[in-house]
């Protein structure tokens, strides 16, 4: 059955928030217990940004694969129990903050982690565990091999861009990259330890929620980076020159909130060689999504049906031209291999009635954000009154700011509104808005961590069009202990969203 079928909450935070010993967080202690909590406070959805790498600023949209796992939300306490670490070598560790995340810190302790422990799992891997590697590897191939290969090659190259990589590489020449595979063994094998640590730890964690009624809800980035093993591997799928360069790259135009849009920068598709393929990447992609995840939310879902093409090397996005997208070919091959498709579609930003007929085609719930509500009147489509049962409504996004801190930055037009719409005051504005989505009709409501915490704008996640200090911020336990959970296991009571006690 699809979660979202039925009335339902849920909380919003990436598991680089949750607390923990070795500068971020990950799928340790720490998230069984954020689980259990989640229990507790009749929650049953746990919606998280992507699992991918970090590409430029820390960002989890910007990652070297469509398939990998950041391998920073390992729990090492995990493997010093296969010995593979011992407690004392994981004692001695960076003065690391408990509030943010230091990537570059946290990234040079882990990987000395990780390389010391994959060096003594390849020095006695012992026979179950041996297997269980091996089967993942011949499992996971089909990218896996690609992306172990141009992690390898990548640090060899200096660091430099793949297009600038020697041509037989560029070209994948495949005596070159045979040669190659067989040079870098060990540093690929050093790859595939860690994506098989990931995948098993995030296996685990996943039985672990749905054997308590939790169901996690992932993002699906619809664009990669071209810095990514799959542009590197999959070179005709991309708009891309001779040399490997991006022709038109991804972006939005001018908008209201910005005069020169937003240049985004990745490849765009080249949807033509797609459909001759049947879409295969893309149903290969979500089938790996689907093994992770319950549900899947797939962003920017506004580029499915036409998307802004940026001339490559562009200043800005003004320049940018409409291109159409797969549309609905794309989710019937998707609907071909797919009993369902458990997707959420991000219907945020300029939508037009080509966007909210695809979706619909397919029966896809949408996006509410009640912040987005108060600009204008009672005609907005984000006020509850609005709502559908087919939709995912949410106070705000990890792109927004805390609910409190939207209050304090409000308009005065924006203020008066939301006073009078949601009768109220202004005092616990967060949990007054909370309380809205939750009596609504939307199947599912979802609430980022810090509105919960009742917790302002040195909290958020991101600001988007800032270029540092994103994805840094962390839970402490004072903050969780500090949490109201009585109050938010009543209102998923109240609303009837807590299948559990229902």
């Amino acid at each position: 059955m699809n979660p979202l079928s039925i009335r339902s909450s849920g909380i919003l935070l990436h598991p680089t928030s949750l607390p923990g010993p070795h500068g971020c967080g990950d799928f340790g202690h720490e998230a069984y217990q954020f689980v259990d909590w989640l229990v507790g406070t009749g929650q049953s959805l746990w919606q998280m940004l992507p699992l991918g790498e970090v590409g430029p600023g820390n960002s989890p949209y910007m990652s070297s694969s469509a398939f990998a796992g950041n391998i920073m939300l390992i729990d090492l306490r995990a493997l010093a129990e296969h010995k593979w670490l011992s407690q004392d070598e994981l004692a001695v560790t960076p003065a690391f903050s408990a509030k943010r995340v230091d990537y570059q810190v946290v990234t040079a302790f882990k990987l000395g982690m990780l390389r010391l422990a994959a060096a003594r799992f390849f020095a006695q891997p012992g026979k179950r565990l041996g297997d269980s590697f091996s089967a993942f590897c011949e499992r996971e191939k089909h990218w896996l091999d690609d992306f172990a290969l141009f992690k390898a090659l990548w640090a060899h190259e200096s660091w430099r861009e793949w297009s600038e990589w020697p041509q037989e590489l560029v070209k994948r020449d495949p005596k070159a990259l045979s040669k190659a595979t067989r040079e870098h063994a060990d540093e690929i094998a050093f790859w595939k330890f860690c994506q098989w640590c990931f995948d098993t730890q995030w296996k685990a964690l996943r039985k672990y929620a749905n054997e308590r009624g939790v169901h996690l809800v992932g993002d699906v980035p619809i664009f990669v980076a071209y810095q990514s093993a799959d542009v590197w591997a999959h070179q005709e799928l991309f708009e891309l020159d001779e040399n490997g360069r991006p022709t038109i790259v991804a972006g939005v135009p001018p908008d209201y909130f910005s005069a020169t849009g937003q240049l985004w920068g990745n490849p765009l598709y080249c949807w033509s060689v797609h459909q001759d393929t049947g879409y295969e990447w893309w149903i290969s992609r979500l089938r790996h999504a689907f093994n992770l995840f319950d549900l899947v939310r797939v962003d920017h879902f506004r580029g499915f049906a036409d998307y802004w093409a940026i001339p490559a090397g562009a200043p800005n996005a003004i320049d940018g031209e409409w291109m159409p997208g797969p549309g609905a070919a794309l989710f019937e091959a998707l609907l071909g291999a797919f009993k369902e498709l458990p997707i959420i579609a991000e219907d945020l930003g300029l939508i037009t009635d080509e966007v909210i007929a695809l979706r619909d085609q397919f029966n896809l719930p949408g996006m509410r954000i009640l912040q987005f509500a108060f600009g204008e009147d009672e005609r907005n489509h984000f006020l509850p009154h609005h709502y559908t049962a087919n939709s995912v409504a949410y106070t705000g996004t990890h792109d927004n700011d805390t609910s409190i801190g939207w209050w304090h930055a409000a308009s005065e037009h924006e203020r008066n509104f939301a006073q009078s719409y949601l009768r109220t005051d202004g005092q616990e504005i967060n949990w007054v808005m909370m309380g809205a989505l939750s009596a609504s009709v939307a199947n599912a409501v979802i609430f980022p961590l810090q509105d919960v915490l009742g917790l302002d704008s040195a909290h958020r996640m991101n600001m988007p069009g800032t270029g540092s200090g994103n994805w840094e911020w962390r839970v402490t336990p004072e903050l969780v202990a500090s949490c109201d959970s009585a109050r938010l296991a009543m209102l998923a009571y109240r609303d009837k969203r807590d299948p559990r006690r229902l």
